[in-house]
Formats: C-alpha cells, structure tokens, sequence
C-alpha cells in the first residue's frame, strides 16, 4: 500500500452552538459543546486512520497551554510528535456551529505558521507516495515557500492540494505553484469556484483545472454528492443521506477518505464513493474528526 504523509495544523477547537451567527453589535447565546484537537490535516490523519490506512501526520507542536491540549491528544491516539517548536503555540479557534449544522470559525494562529525548512530534514519524503496539502498553510506566503519548494524536489510525489476556504487569500504566484502539471485538487463548490471566472460553473472550472493539471479534480457538493474530472471527463458520485449534526471536518475527511482509497489502489469511483460515505458519517457527529 502506499504511504501517505499529511502536512499541515493540528489546531485547539473550540465548539460553540449558536442559533445563527452575531451581526455587527448582537449579543447573541451560544452553548458550549466541546475543547477538542481540530485542524485540517489532523482531521485528514484521522480519516485516512479510519479507513485502514497508516498516514504520518506532519504538524508541528509548540508551546502553551493549547499546545499542552494538541500533545496530550497525540498521545492518547498514538500519533507521534514529527514536528515540535517551543517559540509559539499551537493555533486555536471558535468554530461557531448554526442550527442547520453549518459551521463559521473564528482563528488565532500560532506555530503551525512559522514553517521551517529545517523541520522537513526530521523526516525521509522519499519514503512517501501521496502528500495532503491545505490552502490554510499556504496562505502566509513564506510559509508556502518553504512547503512548496521542498515538496518540488520530490517530484515522484502525488501531491492533493485541498483549496480550503482561505484560498482566495492565496498569493497571485503561490495559486500559480498548486495549480500545476501533476497536482491533485480537491474543494467545495464554493472553493473551486474561487479559482474559476464569473462567468464559469464549477463543472467547467473543474475541467479548466485538470486541462492545466492533468491530474484528478474534485469537487463536494454537500448532501448532493461530489463531481469529479479525470482524464477530461465529468463523473457526479450520488451522496449518502444523513441527518447533519455538524459539518466541521467534512471537507477534510472527504479528502483522508479519498487518499484512502487512492493509496489502497482503488478507482477513483470507488475512492470519491467511500470519501462521501466517510463524510457523510462526520457530519453525523460532534466532533470534527473520526476516531476508530
């Protein structure tokens, strides 16, 4: 099977329910519902764990009172510190969950910003197949730098590149980096229509990116299901009814479900199929990622 190796944060959540979201000067009730380990690619690790699938997650851990939060998770789900950085703390976050199970968050950085080339130097990526990579890590500028420059001396690498909802924020020349010959490209319906033109629908952003990628590009579309472009072609994979609880996590679970069945060597029908099926049972739940 393939190895898969997942870059990014390991953020502190922190769930509140609100009825809807404040508007400018509301005071509005929220109910507290949990203190729990988040962050994309933490979520991603999880599923692709879920799924059978070893993945090593590569994010880093500080110093402070959310960092104490992120080790003491490691540790009871037997991830091992890749990463550590005394000079800040982890990132943290209020991820505000509406009645509808729609999620808003609200986000404090921290270490999983000051991304070191050094710290690739503690592990082999000539060891891996598969990379995941968030647009949240790519937001700051040099960050992205130093990722994207070391992952282009592997180019054995297959590289998935999740847009996430920062992607707007994206430098000019760090979009022109990810969207290239060879990358994977996986986002919602409104992420990758952030990467197409007003007048395009997301079915022909799609097929615009892997003319330019060649590579898969997939799209989620909530309780719809997902479409995806290989090879030039549309697919549309149906989703799996359930009753949503919280969409924290779905994205990223779709995307650990997917490398999944990418590195079990499974079709890319049947890995878009069994990433619905995975994110369909997050959003099914509290918590933002799957544990076993």
């Amino acid at each position: 099977m393939a190895r898969v190796l997942v870059i990014g944060a390991a953020y502190v959540d922190v769930v509140v329910n609100v009825q809807h979201l404040p508007q400018s000067g509301e005071d509005v009730a929220g109910d507290w519902r949990s203190t729990q380990v988040g962050g994309s690619a933490f979520n991603v690790q999880r599923a692709l764990t879920y799924a059978g699938v070893t993945a090593d997650l590569f994010a880093p851990v500080g110093q402070g009172e959310h960092a104490a939060i992120v080790q003491a998770t490691f540790q009871r789900l037997g991830i091992p510190v890749l990463v550590r950085d005394e000079s800040a703390d982890n990132g943290w976050d209020v991820s505000f969950v509406e009645a509808n199970g729609e999620r808003a968050f609200l986000s404090i950085t921290g270490v999983e910003r000051r991304w070191q080339a050094e710290w690739f130097e503690r592990i082999s990526l000539a060891d891996y197949d598969y990379v995941y990579l968030s647009g949240y890590e790519l937001e700051d500028a040099r960050a992205a730098n130093v990722i994207l420059t070391v992952l282009s001396q592997q180019p054995h690498l297959r590289v998935l590149f999740d847009t996430s909802p920062r992607v707007g924020s994206l430098t000019p020349a760090v979009r022109q980096r990810v969207i290239r010959p060879g990358m994977l490209i996986h986002g919602n319906v409104v992420e990758i229509q952030r990467l197409g033109t007003p007048t395009e629908t997301y079915q022909e952003t799609a097929q615009r990116l892997n003319a330019i990628t060649g590579e898969l590009v997939v799209v989620t579309l909530d309780a719809q299901g997902s479409y995806y472009v290989e090879h030039g072609q549309g697919h549309m994979v149906p989703g799996t009814a359930t009753r949503v609880v919280n969409t924290i996590g779905a994205g990223d679970t779709h995307c650990g479900g997917l490398l999944a069945e990418l590195a079990a060597g499974h079709t890319t029908a049947q890995a878009v199929q069994r990433a619905n099926v995975l994110a369909a049972r997050v959003v099914g739940q509290q918590g933002g990622a799957l544990e076993i």
